[in-house]
């Protein structure tokens, strides 16, 4: 675990929750998310909700984010609609955001006790994909 905080990025929080207020209606959307790419570029997406289990809102911000030729995150949140605030990812976007970004900050926690965290945290004693892979060569 780390000691060390990083800062909470109160930006992407609201980008989020913007999002989330304007662009999630009924049950098809409920969670927006937002990320700062390396270059300092807000991305925002949606999730796609389906009874099959359709991609969480992080998981549609990865693609949304290569559309646009953002290809390393530092900071991701996502926020529910109905003002429910910050939602830490789930178990899936855990493991997804980890094996596509291992130095990403993940924005966690309740109003005042919004903290960011590394990614790595939230997934003790994790699995790393890349890790596990045999060398090409």
């Amino acid at each position: 675990m780390t000691t060390e905080p990083h800062p909470v990025d109160h930006e992407l929080i609201r980008a989020a929750a913007d999002v989330a207020r304007t662009r999630c209606r009924g049950d098809n959307h409920t969670m927006a998310a937002a990320a700062r790419a390396r270059d300092g570029r807000i991305l925002t997406a949606v999730n796609a909700y389906h009874f099959t289990g359709g991609p969480c809102a992080e998981l549609v911000l990865i693609g949304a984010a290569a559309a646009q030729g953002a290809y390393e995150l530092d900071t991701i949140v996502a926020v529910g609609d109905r003002d429910r605030g910050v939602v830490p990812p789930c178990g899936r976007c855990r493991q997804v955001l980890l094996d596509y970004f291992p130095a990403l900050k993940v924005i966690v926690g309740e109003d005042a006790h919004t903290r960011t965290v590394p990614i790595a945290d939230l997934l003790p004693e994790s699995y790393v994909w890349a890790d596990h892979q045999l060398d090409a060569e």
